[in-house]
């Protein structure tokens, strides 16, 4: 038996668990199965591990996806520069570190793309942002990082956006939990007055299928995409690496 699984936490609705499962049914496959690990820290893998000796794979979620690095055995796989993983491929004893959110929030956007869209704004810097940010360097899509409180990877609160930094930056991209459900009415702070025609509003989230952040776009004339087809993307990367030789 093959086991495979995903750790986060809370995991209140893990999308990979009925992907996965799913998955196994309409394609036969009878020698594998997938499980949820909610784990407050990631230190956590280690009693999973010791407890699951048949896991082959697991996906890493919020709020893992960087503080999992130190208990990789193998980050050679990881894009350089990129300070998150979603993806391990156990190996007996050996965890390796894959990235494949993006390679999913990339395939996603590109068809999206006009030629204005040069400059992104952020919102969060946790470690779907790494990937984020990583794909939108590769595109040569410049961007600020919004967040609540001022760091050293921040670079604009939400309550210092302007109508001209809006206009200025027509990708916005949410990587952030806000208004996932069930906190369906929340969004990100943003003056959303401003929107145009000309911006495209990306929100990682998935559930629901239009978040609040959308919504307040579309009202606006943005074009707006959600989370789902990037997590279809990444999830078959992820079965790919974990059944390669």
């Amino acid at each position: 038996m093959q086991h495979y699984g995903i750790i986060g936490y809370p995991l209140r609705f893990s999308f990979s668990q009925n992907y996965f499962t799913k998955k196994f049914l309409d394609e036969g496959i009878v020698n594998a199965s997938y499980s949820i690990y909610p784990i407050e820290r990631a230190e956590g893998i280690k009693n999973i591990l010791q407890q699951n000796p048949m896991l082959k794979g697991l996906n890493v979620t919020i709020p893992h996806k960087k503080n999992i690095l130190p208990f990789l055995t193998n980050t050679a796989n990881l894009p350089l520069g990129l300070t998150a993983c979603n993806c391990i491929k156990i190996d007996g004893e050996c965890l390796i570190g894959y990235n494949t959110d993006v390679i999913g929030f990339e395939k996603s956007l590109l068809p999206l793309l006009q030629q204005h869209h040069t400059k992104a704004l952020v919102l969060g810097n946790g470690g779907a942002a790494d990937a984020v940010k990583y794909c939108l360097k590769n595109l040569g899509i410049t961007f600020l990082v919004v967040g609540r409180r001022m760091t050293d990877e921040i670079d604009v609160l939400y309550e210092n956006l302007t109508k001209k930094i809006l206009l200025q930056h027509l990708v916005i991209i949410n990587t952030t939990p806000v208004g996932t459900f069930p906190h369906i009415d929340e969004c990100p702070n943003l003056p959303y007055q401003h929107l145009t025609h000309k911006h495209l509003l990306y929100d990682l989230i998935y559930n629901p299928t239009k978040t609040m952040f959308l919504q307040k776009g579309e009202e606006q004339g943005a074009t707006i995409k959600n989370g789902y087809q990037m997590l279809l993307l990444q999830a078959e990367e992820n079965w790919r690496i974990w059944n390669e030789e």
